[in-house]
Parts: structure tokens; C-alpha cells; sequence
């Protein structure tokens, strides 16, 4: 019997592009002056917004009274890094595409004129190109319909805006790194995640791939089943700073053994690698380990994109050392591209770039933690819900 086909979800739409003559509005700019957005319109564009769907413009006009139009129009807040002159579009929605630190593949743009389509599609073959005529059916395509909206997804626009100020300030900024991350006066929490955070979670493991040490995605009802477990910790680090919330930046999945603790999972946003954060969470995992007077081993499954999580954990201290710390705990690895890195720890210093709001992770009782005969039980944990 034929083995079924494997159902291939649409990569999502990250952001969306809009064309303005004919398509987002009716008329264009230097012919009519009487340009008027459809109701189906700004339902479309105020529906991806809540979605978290990021939207720009790319347009063939003059940029000063284009931009005025739209402001005129009540529209000009939905759009970020427009690209409004008179190069190629192709050029223009690269461009948005790099301010707004995406892949071309996570882009999509909307024209109503056959030529501009193909001219994008030639140049950027894995930007998703839609007809003017489509626009009122994307809510209803799988690419622009993600399977939960967090609260970082509906304010994703207020945060990119602050984003590309941010950049600009940097721009400008004349001192060192250090000292222009010490002027954003950012905050970051590190909290046991709740259920209400879990998909906040989720979403950043799926979007997040090259700051995800194994490349694993855990699902909802998985993290779910471990908030419970004395022996996990979940947790998510938020970011803030003058600027405004950078909203969830890192999650961490941490299996707590009585002499190690197993790091499993250790994913952080794209957006934040320049502010450190990677290693501002693992430096504080390795101090919290050794409070606790416990080793730390780390799952690293090499990718073609997560070079730069392997160099985060290389510069903590990390390496394939053995020890005898993690007699009993490894036993259910199967992946033979899992790496198991090990770190003896020690005290490290707080963050000086940073104000760091966190918990003592040895605040929870180690009676909690199964018998090592129960948790070996079987060959695996079968208390843990541990995920393999």
C-alpha cells in the first residue's frame, strides 16, 4: 500500500508587500484625484496586522506625496520601511526585506501589473507574488493564517517600528557597542513560563532558526505537559528598553538531574543578536548551575543556519569533555546528530549591559525530583514526560 503524501504546510508570510496605483488604492497618484481604499482593503490590511503579518510599500511613484496620500488616507501607521521611487521593485523589496531582517522567502508582494510580478519573481524567485485582484482572499490562504496569535503577534508592528528607530539611533550613535546597548536602559525577565505564555513559546521555537541550538520544534500540548514537572523548568526571557518591548526573545528548556542539569532546548530571536542575549541567558544558566552545585550539559544539533548558536555556546565554555555527571541521564539520546556538550560550572558575573530580573532556579525543592530507580525505569523518565 502507498504510504500517504506528506502534507507540506506553506511557509509563512512574515510580511507583505503592497504596490499603491490600482491595487491597495483605486486610481493612481499622478492621474486621479479622487484615490480611494475599499472597505475589502483595509479589512485585509487591519486582519494581517492582528495576525502579525508585517506590511510595506513598494511603489513606482514620487515618495513625498505618495506617503502624503497615504497618511491623508488614515493609512501611512499600517506600513514599515516603505520603498516609494522609481528602481526596480525587485531592488525595493530587498531592501525591505534586509531592514526588516527577513528572508526573501518569508516576503510576499502584491501588484496588479503582470510585468512588475514578473520582474520580482525573476529577481527574487522566492518572494510569493499575489494579482490586486487576490487581495481579498489572503486571509483566507494558509500562509497568511498562523495557527495561534500571541500577544507579541498583534503589537509585531509597534515593535519593528521601534526596531528601525532603534537602528537609526545606532546609526548615529558616535561611542562603543557597550556603550550604546548601556543608553537602550534595556530589561530583560527571565520567568517560569505559564500556560497563558506557552504559544508565545511555541512561536518562537518555529520562527526562530538560526539561534535554535537543535533546530527541534516543541509543540504546545509538549511544553504544556512539563509545567507541571518539578524536574523541567520552562522558561521565556522578555526584552525591553527605551525604545519599547522587544517582546519574547528566548526560551529555554532545562531537565534538572540531581548532579547535571540537561539544557535540552535554547532558542533566541534573530532580532536581539546584537544585544547579546544568548549569552547574557546562558551565563546566567551557568551561574545558577553553580549555585546549585551542579554541572551543565547542552543538545547542539548542528544546522545549515544555527552556526552562530554553536559559537554562543563554544564562547561559554562548552566542549564534549566526558564526565561522569552524565552517567544515567543520557540514555534515552537517539539522534545521532545531537551533540551533548558539557560544562563545568562556576559563578559568572550579571550582565553590564543589561538589568537582569530572574529566579533562583533552586528555589524548588529537590524532594520533587523522582528516585533515580523510578527515573530509569523502563530505560527512560516516567515521571518527567521528558520529550525525547
Amino acid at each position: 500500500m502507498r504510504a500517504p503524501a506528506r502534507v507540506v504546510l506553506p511557509v509563512p508570510v512574515k510580511c507583505l508587500v503592497w504596490d499603491l496605483d490600482n491595487t491597495l488604492w483605486r486610481g493612481t497618484l499622478l492621474e486621479d484625484e479622487d484615490l480611494v481604499v475599499s472597505p475589502i482593503i483595509r479589512e485585509v490590511i487591519v486582519g494581517l496586522d492582528a495576525r502579525g503579518v508585517l506590511q510595506s510599500v513598494c511603489s513606482r511613484n514620487d515618495h513625498d506625496p505618495a506617503w502624503a496620500r497615504l497618511a491623508a488616507l488614515g493609512m501611512a501607521d499600517w506600513f514599515l520601511v516603505p520603498e516609494i521611487g522609481w528602481g526596480r521593485k525587485s531592488d525595493g523589496i530587498r531592501r525591505i526585506a534586509e531592514r526588516l531582517g527577513f528572508a526573501p522567502s518569508a516576503v510576499a508582494f502584491i501588484d496588479d501589473q503582470p510585468a512588475e510580478r514578473a520582474e520580482v519573481a525573476h529577481h527574487l524567485p522566492d518572494v510569493r507574488c499575489y494579482r490586486a485582484e487576490d487581495a481579498a482572499t489572503l486571509l483566507d490562504l494558509p500562509e497568511f493564517s498562523p495557527k495561534t496569535v500571541t500577544v507579541d503577534a498583534r503589537r509585531r508592528r509597534t515593535m519593528y517600528r521601534a526596531g528601525v528607530r532603534r537602528t537609526d539611533e545606532r546609526t548615529r550613535f558616535t561611542g562603543s557597542h557597550d556603550d550604546f546597548l548601556r543608553s537602550l536602559e534595556m530589561v530583560m525577565r527571565i520567568e517560569r513560563a505559564t500556560e497563558d505564555e506557552l504559544s508565545r513559546v511555541e512561536e518562537l521555537t518555529l520562527r526562530t532558526s538560526q539561534m535554535n541550538a537543535t533546530g527541534v520544534h516543541y509543540s504546545d500540548a509538549t511544553l504544556r505537559a512539563l509545567l507541571d514537572d518539578a524536574c523541567h523548568e520552562v522558561l521565556v526571557a522578555t526584552l525591553t528598553d527605551r525604545f519599547g518591548p522587544h517582546g519574547a526573545v528566548g526560551v529555554v528548556l532545562l531537565r534538572k538531574h540531581p548532579r547535571v542539569w540537561h539544557l535540552r532546548l535554547l532558542a533566541t530571536s534573530c532580532r536581539v543578536v546584537a544585544f547579546g542575549v544568548g549569552t547574557i541567558i546562558l551565563n546566567w544558566l551557568v551561574d545558577q548551575a553553580a549555585r546549585a552545585g551542579v554541572h551543565l550539559l547542552a543538545d547542539f544539533r548542528a544546522t545549515d543556519r544555527n552556526r552562530m548558536m554553536e559559537i554562543a555556546y563554544r564562547f561559554a565554555g562548552f566542549d564534549e569533555s566526558p564526565c561522569d555527571c552524565a552517567d544515567g541521564v543520557l540514555e534515552r539520546m537517539s539522534d545521532a546528530e545531537v551533540q551533548v556538550l558539557h560544562l563545568v560550572t562556576g559563578a559568572r558575573q550579571a550582565p553590564g549591559t543589561v538589568r537582569l530580573i530572574a529566579p533562583v532556579l533552586t528555589e524548588r525543592p529537590p524532594s520533587r525530583w523522582p528516585s533515580p530507580d523510578r527515573a530509569r525505569e523502563g530505560g527512560r523518565s516516567v515521571t518527567s514526560g521528558e520529550p525525547g
